[in-house]
């Protein structure tokens, strides 16, 4: 039996079973694994027309309901979050997308250009919510790690934050790439071994970019 494959970028590990399931406009589902936990969390939505259209964090609810989806697979019965918790993720959220795009050079479309400039004020929001009490890890009798539930939204937000830290501070921060597609600004760590990953699903925009380059040499013949 083969062995699951894992990554570690940081302090975080991820395995085959990461990532999330997203629906383009056109209804298409694909396959989204951005290599992190925090980067994980822009696909919440953030700033812009392309951000507000996808928004996923109308009540806190849904801010639960997205944490039993991601990579920390907590039970949304189990975790509480008030209204406040809920701005603050959305805060935490659309700071992580300016500091991401700092990283990687690009910016989703925007009539303010403004709204992807990260600022000194996004770099203290990822510090005041990463030095919040993050959740806590238990191990269990089968030898492997799970959260200690019940739990807050706050606490899920410091764990993201500091993952954030991990990240951007860490061995794989100029792997933070955005897709290469030029209609799609997903934006994913890049922690395979070459460093040569260009699509955020090789499903979606690696395969829409072979089926292009197919039909050009095509029609060069």
């Amino acid at each position: 039996m083969r062995a699951a494959a894992v990554t570690v970028y940081s302090g975080y590990v991820t395995d085959d079973a990461s990532g999330l399931t997203l629906v383009s406009l056109t209804g298409t589902r694909y396959r989204f694994d951005p290599g992190a936990l925090s980067l994980e969390f822009l696909t919440t939505g953030g700033p812009g027309p392309v951000g507000r259209r996808y928004e996923a964090l109308h009540r806190p609810a849904d801010l639960a309901a997205w944490l039993a989806l991601s990579r920390l697979r907590l039970d949304p019965a189990r975790v509480e979050v008030d209204p406040q918790e809920l701005a603050t993720a959305r805060r935490l959220r659309d700071a992580l997308w300016r500091l991401a795009c700092a990283r990687t050079g690009g910016r989703p479309p925007s009539d303010d250009p403004a709204d992807f400039d990260a600022t000194p004020a996004d770099l203290a929001t990822l510090n005041e919510v990463a030095a919040g009490a993050p959740l806590v890890p238990e191990l269990t009798a089968e030898g492997s790690r799970r959260w200690a539930l019940p739990a807050r939204g706050g606490q899920a937000l410091a764990t993201i934050a500091r993952d954030a830290v991990d990240l951007f501070s860490g061995p794989y921060a100029g792997r933070i790439r955005e897709c290469g597609a030029h209609n799609c600004h997903l934006v994913f760590v890049d922690t395979s071994r070459p460093g040569q990953r260009r699509w955020c699903s090789m499903e979606r925009c690696g395969n829409r970019h072979k089926v292009r380059s197919l039909r050009a040499r095509r029609t060069e013949d």
